[in-house]
């Protein structure tokens, strides 16, 4: 069953795919509703994807550099950029060959992930958005990928995480947990909300958010 997670990240960085009807989506104070997603992008707003794409014929390190140019509206000193980059993906326990090979082709499930933390670390955006980025992965993997969102987090910034697992919650300071249920947030809480969850599953709150047919 559908409940708007994926669709609210697609909808917030304007996926062409996707028409809204009504609503205003702002951010800073500014309404980004008719900006297109490399504007939005510009403005501090990152996505990772549930299931990133392969794309042969450019190298991992020139896709992020070239999306740092451009986020940054000027040319990286390329030395630091490198140097950076071999950092994070050592935290990331990744292979440092795949930097060089084309983007996500021959990656595993575990490395596409862990290459979406990396971008977000390079990038370093105001809001990131990460769709299900714990999804197909192993114990071993979700604590990589959740130390490089608390590498990533401070108080200047902020992560929306999209997930049914709760398993990547665990190793992350949770500041509110809403729960989405056909397209409507039917409860909103802190951390404890989490511990509900695990305890009582969802079942209880596909309820609240059923529409009712009488």
């Amino acid at each position: 069953m559908a409940h708007g997670k994926s669709t609210l990240a697609n909808v917030i960085l304007n996926n062409p795919e996707y028409t809204k009807t009504k609503g205003t989506v702002e951010f800073q104070g500014e309404n980004i509703n008719d900006l297109k997603t490399d504007e939005i992008a510009k403005k501090g707003v990152f996505m990772s994807f549930q299931t990133p794409e392969e794309i042969p014929g450019i190298s991992t390190m020139n896709f992020i550099k070239t999306a740092k140019n451009k986020v940054e509206g000027k040319p990286v000193k390329v030395f630091k950029f490198k140097q950076d980059v071999q950092n994070y993906m050592e935290e990331l326990s990744m292979n440092p060959k795949l930097i060089n090979r084309n983007l996500n082709v021959g990656f595993s499930g575990g490395e596409k992930k862990k290459n979406e933390i990396l971008q977000m670390l390079v990038l370093n955006p105001k809001l990131a958005i990460l769709d299900e980025t714990d999804s197909g992965l192993d114990v071993d993997a979700v604590r990589t990928v959740s130390k490089g969102i608390n590498m990533y987090k401070n108080e200047k910034n902020a992560v929306l995480i999209i997930t049914h697992n709760m398993r990547i919650l665990s190793e992350l300071k949770v500041d509110y947990v809403h729960i989405l249920v056909n397209g409507k947030v039917v409860k909103t809480g802190g951390a404890e909300l989490v511990k509900e969850v695990e305890k009582e599953g969802f079942s209880k709150f596909k309820k609240e958010g059923t529409p009712n047919e009488n």
